[in-house]
């Protein structure tokens, strides 16, 4: 086959760009991320050997070698793993085939100096050897294969592919080095560099010139805690996850008992721009008796946890299981019990580092409340891991503090649901809460209109929203004394007041479920609220959103009888010609309730018609 030029996919030409520009004092990072792309070929090999053992042959000896020409100037990786074909070349070195590519560089576009660390969690290590390159080449066999194929380009658009004479699987990745980067072709230097990222990698690293691995070549996992340093936890880190953050959380423990495994896991200190992928896939890898297994198993992690990067290791699933038999393999279903509740005991020890455990909940809190939705069994120690914005504080809020600080006379978690924080807290829904002293949490997250009424209650605290018809403040003393005083005119139109609702039902007649007092509002004439039967009002909008309701439930008008404008429409109720004089004000605080309900205007030029009538009368 002739050689065949081919363009770099286009999200790769502006990636590269970013790379080689914006990364330059992190150039010796590229060294390591080779090395670990050379491991994870070995791991992804000797897991195939377990079924198809002729894939190794006689070269069993699994290892990376290090090797440099200085009169060529080329510094080339070197591993016996899984090797790649003509097709697997292309796209895994020409195309990036994730979800949340365009986001991704959307975001790299928006900063003068793009972050290193969305570039290492994209999972892009390779290109970064572009940094210290003037030319790459990959040549590479697939195990099993018996063409082996180059792959090279110089990082400006193109790269071309043609046949090569390789003998051996695996893959060489030879790096033509710049003028000015001589420092890589120097064997002490490279030797700092992988004792600094590349110890904790379990096989060995063998450079020019010496039978002895550079590194200690064994398990990081399987080490005693007390022996290894926090920089070797860092940069398994960073090999492990693709990473180049700090993790926020490392758990590192050793189960023994019935089932024995390791495990080495990590939060990571950012999120991972596949958080939300469709799939829900976790970063842990497998691991038997030193083994790699797989990437994914399914059911060795729940999805709410899908943030953590890592590995565990068993030494009881048989070597030879399959990815299939994983996902119905009871064995691997105590592991899981096993890892969950370690993380999230471990979790809740952190989150003791108020600052730390804030910033990690904004990174995760809104997957791991996935699990109060999912997890019934592991749903007490979730909820002793949740926080929110509460109608009283700006930090966040655990449901210990909460129902520390709850009213005489209260006997439920309120709750509030929308997409600001800022602006829950001045929704009209609040105004009687809060003249109460009565703390409303603030959730804004999707998963928060399914948890509440999933998990039911806290503690024999019920969760309840503060959008539904029937709360009943009045048990709950107010902390405005003037407030708790009837006086005069309030009494004398608390009685027109039947005659308002009257005319308001008349008037708005199907459009509302029912008009009547409010004990909720204190500055707002109107709001509306589901009635207690009902669906919640943000949720019944997020399910319309997604076409999963039809028609929308009919709420109740809840009028403030303290406000001027409601005493001045009562008092006008059993006048002559009421019905016409206040039919436009009525539809007119209908409107403005689902306004400030973040609903839109059903008709917006009937909206504009009443209100230039009623302005003119006014004028």
């Amino acid at each position: 086959m002739t050689q065949q030029r081919m363009q770099f996919q286009a999200e790769v030409s502006r990636l590269l760009d970013i790379v080689v520009h914006s990364l330059y004092s992190e150039k010796e990072i590229f060294l390591r991320e080779l090395i670990s792309n050379a491991s994870d070929a070995c791991d992804k090999l000797r897991y195939e050997a377990l079924t198809q053992p002729e894939l190794v042959g006689a070269d069993g000896d699994f290892k990376i070698k290090i090797s440099v020409d200085k009169n060529a100037r080329t510094l080339t990786i070197s591993d016996n793993g899984i090797g790649m074909d003509r097709d697997e070349l292309i796209e895994n070195l020409g195309t990036i085939a994730r979800s949340g590519t365009s986001t991704f560089l959307e975001k790299l576009g928006e900063s003068k100096k793009p972050d290193i660390n969305f570039i290492g969690q994209f999972g892009v290590g390779f290109y970064s050897a572009f940094m210290v390159a003037q030319t790459v080449e990959v040549t590479s066999r697939k195990a099993g294969h018996d063409e082996a194929f180059c792959w090279t380009s110089d990082g400006k658009g193109e790269f071309s592919v043609e046949e090569d004479d390789k003998s051996s699987r695996g893959t060489d990745v030879t790096i033509y080095l710049k003028q000015g980067e001589d420092e890589f072709l120097d064997i002490e230097r490279l030797r700092f560099i992988i004792n600094r990222y590349s110890d904790h990698i379990a096989l060995p690293i063998i450079l020019e010139g010496s039978d002895q691995p550079v590194n200690q070549a064994s398990a990081l996992w399987m080490r005693p805690k007390n022996e290894i340093k926090l920089d070797q936890y860092q940069e398994f880190y960073h090999h492990v996850a693709h990473a180049f953050d700090e993790q926020a959380l490392t758990i590192h423990w050793k189960a023994e008992g019935k089932i024995e495994y390791a495990g080495l896991l990590f939060v990571p200190g950012m999120k991972p721009l596949d958080l939300f992928d469709p799939k829900r896939q976790h970063g842990v890898k497998l691991y038997v008796k030193r083994v790699f297994i797989t990437d994914h198993a399914d059911g060795l992690v729940p999805p709410y946890l899908r943030f953590l990067r890592g590995v565990i290791d068993s030494e009881d699933l048989p070597l030879n299981v399959s990815r299939e038999m994983l996902q119905h393999n009871p064995m691997l279903a105590k592991i899981r019990q096993g890892i969950t509740r370690r993380v999230l005991g471990d979790l809740n020890k952190f989150a003791e580092q108020l600052d730390a455990y804030a910033k990690f909940w904004e990174n995760f809190g809104i997957v791991l409340k996935e699990g109060l939705y999912e997890d019934t069994d592991n749903r007490p120690d979730l909820l002793k891991l949740l926080r929110s914005r509460s109608s009283q504080c700006d930090a966040l809020v655990s449901l210990e503090d909460y129902v520390g600080r709850m009213k005489e006379g209260q006997d439920a978690i309120f709750y509030i649901t929308g997409e600001n924080a800022d602006k829950l807290a001045h929704n009209p829904h609040l105004e009687g809460f809060k003249e109460r002293g009565v703390e409303v949490l603030l959730l804004t997250d999707a998963v928060d209109d399914f948890w509440p009424t999933a998990v039911g209650e806290y503690h024999g605290k019920v969760f309840k929203s503060v959008t539904r018809a029937g709360q009943d403040l009045g048990k709950i003393k107010s902390t405005n004394d003037a407030e708790t005083k009837t006086d005069k005119a309030d009494e004398t139109q608390a009685g027109d007041l039947d005659s308002l609702i009257a005319l308001m039902k008349l008037e708005l007649g199907e459009t509302v479920k029912d008009v009547r007092p409010s004990e909720r509002l204190t500055s707002s004439p109107v709001c509306l609220v589901a009635d207690d039967g009902d669906i919640d009002i943000h949720l019944e909008r997020f399910l319309k959103q997604h076409n999963q309701i039809r028609t929308p439930s009919k709420r109740i008008l809840e009028l403030n009888p303290k406000h001027l404008l409601i005493r001045k429409m009562a008092a006008r109720a059993k006048a002559s010609g009421a019905v016409d004089g206040l039919k436009n004000i009525a539809w007119l605080l209908f409107d403005q309730a689902r306004l400030m309900d973040g609903e839109t205007l059903s008709d917006p030029m009937a909206f504009g018609e009443k209100l230039n009538e009623v302005l003119a009368k006014v004028v």
